[in-house]
């Protein structure tokens, strides 16, 4: 899709025929006997070309999205100073949006506003800013409620860090606001833009490898051990937006096991079973004790396998795999293929779903990961929680 198109497609006019055509069934102004009807898988699917465009055109390269000469309008604060926030303090410094920083030591908030060249300020000052439209916050998970519920009152656009918030009451909390508000959250999970996943999802929707019958996600490394919250919170959001995005659909069956070894009570190693309806079935291993790192998602077709691994190099990230299983009589014939390298563009996730929370404060571009979608993870992670056995609890 043409840069040209994507402006035709984002133009107040036509964003207000889209929604004519594709009503968003989580906020609208249509009649409600409308809603009931809308064709919501529709919605999704335009949505998401929409922003794949926009994704394509302005964020996968190092260039900035705006032309030279050209201010974004996003003037974004940071609440969080620790080690995440730096890296997306980084990020949106290099886009020319960071505006304030904000931290609960205010010497640690001082110092990145020497490192970015911005100020440091408390967070009700923010609030009372008007210039301000966007609020990010890499601050503690039960943190995240109070926070943008804040901000958004405030008439600011919200951008969370994974978890959107520890329970379903508190995220559904923070959605509501949002749709009461007229502001919008987006929400981090980060792997939903990383070129190499649009790109596994182009050739799933290609037919590269037939129906999907099963999704594996491995996420194991040593650290960063928290003992606030589990692995379950920590790093299962990542797959578990991975998993839905590509079932489109929620599980109908969740099994979910692991042990606590560091701090009794909160999960360090995690194993987590899901079915959905049609026979789709999905399992995540995660781990933050592991001697070793594995990002790696593996989606098996009736007809093939893609593998992306992150931990890989670019031209190796997303791997397609073509063996082939017959049946002879009692017997099953399986004839392996060499592995298909598939070309993923170079680019930082991190910058790119910086570039899409700036989208959405400049031109309402909802990216894939906004507070609906977040409502739909933080419900199998509800869900993880009470099915998880702890053999060590």
């Amino acid at each position: 899709m043409s840069a040209i198109h994507l402006e035709k497609l984002t133009s107040k006019k036509q964003r207000y025929y889209h929604k004519l055509r594709y009503p968003n069934p989580h906020k609208t102004n249509l009649p409600k006997e409308e809603v009931k009807t809308a064709p919501k898988k529709c919605y999704k699917k335009q949505r998401l070309t929409v922003f794949t465009a926009h994704l394509k055109t302005n964020m996968l390269t190092d260039q900035s999205p705006f032309k030279e000469g050209q201010k974004p309008m996003a003037n974004i604060a940071l609440l969080g100073c620790g080690m995440w926030g730096r890296n997306i303090a980084r990020n949106l410094s290099s886009l020319s949006v960071l505006s304030a920083v904000c931290d609960s030591d205010d010497a640690r908030a001082a110092s990145f506003a020497d490192q970015f060249d911005t100020d440091a300020r408390s967070f009700d000052d923010i609030l009372d800013d008007e210039t301000i439209n966007g609020v990010m916050l890499a601050t503690v998970a039960h943190s995240h409620k109070d926070l943008a519920i804040k901000a958004l009152q405030a008439g600011k656009h919200v951008y969370i860090e994974k978890p959107m918030a520890l329970t379903f009451a508190d995220a559904n909390a923070i959605h509501e606001t949002a749709l009461e508000t007229g502001n919008h959250v987006m929400v981090g999970h980060l792997i939903r833009y990383h070129p190499a996943f649009i790109a596994l999802q182009q050739q799933i929707a290609s037919g590269a490898i037939g129906k999907v019958r099963h999704i594996g996600a491995n996420r194991l490394a040593m650290g960063r051990i928290r003992n606030t919250e589990s692995v379950l919170f920590d790093l299962c959001p990542h797959d578990l937006s991975l998993i839905l995005a590509l079932a489109d659909d929620e599980p109908q069956t969740v099994i979910c096991h692991g042990v606590s070894h560091i701090t009794k009570g909160v999960v360090d190693i995690l194993s987590t079973g899901l079915g959905f309806k049609g026979g789709l079935s999905a399992n995540m291993q995660t781990s933050w004790l592991s001697p070793y790192k594995e990002h790696r998602l593996t989606v098996t077709g009736e007809t093939g396998s893609l593998v992306f691994d992150d931990t890989k190099p670019w031209n190796e990230k997303l791997v397609l795999c073509q063996d082939s299983i017959t049946q002879a009589g009692s017997l099953f014939v399986i004839e392996r293929a060499s592995p298909l390298a598939l070309p993923v563009p170079e680019s930082e996730p991190l910058k790119d779903e910086m570039r899409a929370f700036i989208a959405l404060c400049d031109e309402a571009i909802m990216p894939p990961t906004d507070s609906a979608e977040a409502l739909r993870v933080q419900k199998v992670l509800e869900e993880m929680q009470k099915q998880l056995v702890d053999f060590n609890g």
